[in-house]
């Protein structure tokens, strides 16, 4: 017989330093006097080049990580201290077969804080300071639209190699709302670059990590950085002994599906993701309640060279998910592209943004999709029709494959809702299919073609054997009671039937008793219903139609908003309490009928895998294809040069009422580095952005604002952008800018494109200049893409001994202000070549500011001497000009012969027009040569 939920089945929590999953730790009863079994086995080797890699316990605590028995709670799991904030080392004891261990008082560093434990009952779950919760096993009808689509809801584990392998890591990842596990495994440095960056793309809820990391005063220096830049995640660590690389392997082998089974050659050898994943599925396990069904996960592997690298400093500053003045509105890069009808298509669009592809042949293959649906109207708007319909598959997925240890009455509710929310999404597979049915490119015929997998059809005739082909997905909490009501056929249960003819006497009692008091009282009165209440009365009248304008004794719990009254009487709670017993039973008969129904219905699920990502993959596809209709994209093309003609920003098109200045872009291997100056508020900073921005959609495969477009793939996006002091780590802007440079410096390669925005600008002059130089030299000994905005003038300079630097500057003009007669300057925003021909502009917006005039006078006096004692002429060399002439003109060759699609008679007339502009070179030359001699 199903219990229905109370305190008396939901277990204890102790009062805890951080929360666990969703701000709350579930804790199953169990006999506290059960002592961990004592650990035995060799000791942990470092790794070495004849030797398995340790991975933190998975090698070296191979003996004592034996499966613990299902239905004995004796063992030991997590070590863990919920670390955070300020409390890192905080204990916390868990009363469960997953008993948290405690560090010996011993080793205790006395400037940690001391959290007293407080021993659990497990007789007395009302215990001040417990709380009670049962882990959500469904979801309501209306649950998608009340909870953000990217609330956390992601678990991590982490793992380090020692040793010789210290520095490959493991990591393993499950969404609690999908259930996919991704596994990576990665070399870092000892920045911990790599390991930050996804961690930060993730947006964890939890992260778990083994204890031998968090050791009191000798804790790892990943676990020190991780913790420094979570602070608001929950951290966990467990025993070490259950990062087990052997059960990861065993895990993997029996809930992977079968479509995923050839993740199992990727990491057989990735010592580190099996010892990850083995942790995590242990921990989500215990939290959950519940266990996976067999063959019913999506395991992936993805390796670290996947997707292009966007840390979160730069996803920061560029606004791509989050707006840097107001988090509340859309004014962001998925701001702009997000049109996804549903949510797992809107958490594919931020994943991608987060992290864009570098394969160009499947992005091409997306812009042909967005293509063809720009180009099919019909098929674009039946395409947006069937996916809008569409419900949180991934979501969906999750809860089926959760078997809940216990039959609770949520427990059931929920497993006949999502069985109703399954035979929704099924029946939307053919519709879909014929939509897609006439697609030419390849992306959307193979999508057509995972549709036609006979496993949907298997298990739609299966569920609608059992269940009601009017059983439906239906708004209102209400409508979906009623559906899980009736959704199992009759003459299926006997039982069943007579528990829904006495639950529909009742409901019927409740309308007609409800009618009786209407005429009764002679008020309008109507039957309303909520989760919460039940049925209860409600009334909408003017206080004057009312007798002594008060209701009726006989009503009670009143209340009032505006006219309308709710109220509800002793007889219509009684009802509702029968009706909740009823409701009860038809849920109980019902679940076990759906459990027997599941069970069948688990060897082919496999196929809706497949179907989220198809629904998902064409919801971001089509959204693309929506902002295209919205404003002139363009499809961009990819080779080893970053065009850009007419380029726009798209968030400030989205914000400006007019169209942004459009400005173009020219960046090759012979020109990769591009200093770009002009007075402050000319768009300097603007413009960076907007290259980076358009870098991103381009490789997500979403057309680009511009009249053409061609991009070299970046596999890394770095910027140096804000100015602000950051008072948590306590760094001045100075500190701030050195620590970001640093991060660049350590981690760009010859594929990277760089925006550095006024760097060295937080300390003196000299000194900031001297900076400035030797990072641009070091820039320039790599091939990455690299624009360099700063009001530095001197910088400009060394295009002179550097040739793959060239110098842009943008346009201001000079306007009479004729009511105060001064000279005002105009920002045009347009970007030109060469240096900016304005000086000193920075007084001359202190000039138009209200700072005093004499102040402003004596500052152009000083600044005039301070100039011509510091500036002197540079000039250049003959040989500098011919070298500089033969690299351009050896660039250009170079390039032509990697993308040149011209015909013959264009081609000959292109290499005849650098010809003579390589001769025009050198006369240039010989005239400075002269001149020189001449001196």
């Amino acid at each position: 017989m199903l219990r229905p939920e109370s305190s008396a089945t939901s277990p204890p929590v102790p009062a805890a330093p951080s929360p666990s999953i969703e701000a709350r730790s579930l804790v199953p009863h169990c006999n506290l006097g059960l002592q961990e079994t004592p650990q035995s086995g060799p000791s942990a080797q470092p790794a070495s080049a004849s030797s398995r890699p340790d991975t933190s316990g998975a090698a070296g605590d191979r003996s004592c990580s034996s499966s613990l028995p299902q239905h004995l709670p004796s063992a030991r799991l997590a070590q863990g201290s919920h670390c955070k904030n300020k409390r890192p080392y905080a204990e916390n004891t868990f009363a469960s077969n997953f008993t948290l261990g405690t560090s010996s008082s011993s080793t205790r560093d006395s400037n940690y804080p001391q959290i007293l434990k407080t021993p659990l009952s497990a007789g007395n779950p009302q215990r001040s300071g417990y709380k009670s919760w049962t882990p959500q096993m469904g979801y309501s009808a209306t649950s998608s639209s009340a909870v953000s689509a990217h609330s956390p809801s992601v678990i991590v584990a982490v793992v380090e190699g020692r040793g010789l392998a210290r520095g490959e890591i493991g990591m393993a990842s499950i969404d609690l709302k999908s259930p996919q596990i991704i596994l990576s495994q990665f070399a870092d440095n000892t920045t911990y670059a790599k390991v930050i960056t996804k961690l930060k793309l993730l947006s964890p809820l939890e992260i778990i990590m083994s204890n031998t990391a968090c050791v009191v005063g000798n804790s790892t220096k990943l676990f020190t950085l991780i913790t420094d830049n979570f602070k608001n995640v929950n951290f966990t660590t467990i025993q070490r002994k259950y990062f087990n690389e052997t059960k990861g392997l065993e895990y993997i082998e029996r809930l992977c599906t079968a479509e995923f089974s050839t993740v199992l050659m990727e990491v057989q050898s990735k010592y580190y993701c099996l010892a990850a994943v083995a942790a995590l599925l242990k921990y989500v396990e215990f939290i959950q309640n519940s266990l996976y069904a067999p063959k019913s996960l999506k395991i992936c592997f993805q390796g670290s060279e996947q997707t292009a690298m966007i840390d979160s400093s730069s996803a920061q500053n560029l606004e791509l998910l989050i707006n840097n003045q107001d988090s509340r509105n859309n004014h962001t890069l998925f701001g702009v592209l997000n049109y996804t009808k549903t949510p797992g298509g809107s958490r594919r669009l931020r994943s991608n943004i987060l992290e864009p592809l570098i394969d160009i042949e499947t992005i091409n293959m997306r812009l042909d999709c967005v293509q063809e649906l720009l180009q099919d109207e019909e098929l674009f708007f039946g395409l947006q029709s069937v996916i809008a319909s569409f419900l949180d598959t991934e979501q969906l997925l999750s809860v089926l494959v959760q078997i809940p240890k216990q039959d609770t009455v949520n427990a059931a509710e929920s497993k006949i809702t999502n069985l109703i929310y399954l035979k929704h999404t099924l029946e939307l597979v053919d519709p879909l299919k014929i939509t897609l049915k006439n697609c030419n490119t390849p992306l959307l015929r193979a999508y057509y073609g995972s549709l036609e997998d006979k496993r949907f059809g298997i298990i739609l005739d299966k569920i609608k054997t059992v269940i009601n082909d009017d059983a439906r997905y239906m708004k209102g909490c209400l409508n979906m009671r009623t559906q899980k009501c009736y959704a199992v056929r009759s003459n299926i249960n006997e039982f069943l039937d007579i528990a829904r003819r006495t639950y529909t006497e009742i409901v019927d009692d409740i309308a007609g008793m409800i009618s009786q008091l209407a005429e009764k009282y002679s008020l309008p009165l109507r039957t309303s219903f909520s989760s919460a209440r039940g049925f209860f009365i409600q009334m909408t009248t003017d206080c004057t139609a009312l007798p002594n304008d008060k209701l009726p004794s006989e009503f009670i719990k009143i209340s009032k908003v505006k006219n309308s009254y709710s109220f509800t009487s002793a007889d219509l709670i009684k009802m509702n309490e029968r009706c909740q017993e009823s409701l009860r039973e038809i849920y109980h008969m019902t679940y076990m009928i759906v459990c027997k129904l599941l069970s069948e219905i688990y060897e082919h699920i496999h196929c809706l895998y497949k179907l989220s990502d198809t629904v998902s993959m064409l919801d971001m596809l089509l959204s693309f294809a929506h902002a295209c209709t919205l404003s002139d994209y363009v499809r961009p093309e990819f080779t080893d040069t970053l065009a850009i003609k007419q380029g726009w920003h798209p968030i400030l098109e989205k914000i400006s009422v007019e169209k942004p200045v459009a400005n173009n872009t020219y960046i090759t291997e012979g020109s990769n580095f591009v200093i770009i100056t002009g007075p402050n508020m000319s768009g300097k900073s603007t413009y960076l952005k907007q290259i980076a921005l358009c870098q991103i959609m381009a490789q997500i495969g979403s057309y680009v604002p511009a009249e053409y477009s061609s991009f070299r793939i970046a596999e890394q996006i770095f910027t140096r952008i804000s100015t602000d002091d950051d008072i948590e780590t306590n760094s001045s802007t100075f500190m701030k800018e050195m620590k970001e440079i640093a991060y660049i410096l350590h981690n760009a390669n010859d594929k990277s494109l760089i925006l550095i925005d006024e760097l060295g600008r937080g300390t003196n002059t000299e000194e900031g200049i001297g900076i400035c130089y030797a990072v641009c030299e070091y820039l320039l000994s790599l091939k990455a893409f690299t624009l360099f905005a700063t009001h530095f003038l001197e910088l400009c300079h060394i295009d002179v001994l550097y040739p793959n630097v060239e110098n842009m500057y943008f346009e201001v003009q000079h306007v009479k202000n004729t009511s105060r007669s001064k000279e005002a300057i105009l920002y045009t925003y347009k970007l030109s070549k060469g240096l900016t021909e304005e000086k000193n502009y920075g007084l001359k917006a202190a000039e138009v500011s209200s700072l005093p005039q004499s102040i402003v006078l004596d500052a152009k006096e000083i600044t005039t001497q301070i100039t011509r004692q510091i500036l002197q002429n540079q000039r250049s060399t003959p040989e500098m000009e011919r070298q500089r002439a033969v690299y351009h003109l050896a660039t250009r060759l170079v390039q032509t012969a990697r993308n040149s699609r011209l015909d013959p008679n264009s081609l000959r007339t292109y290499l005849s027009n650098l010809k003579r502009k390589y001769e025009a070179d050198f006369p240039r030359a010989e005239q400075v040569s002269g001149k020189t001699e001449e001196k």
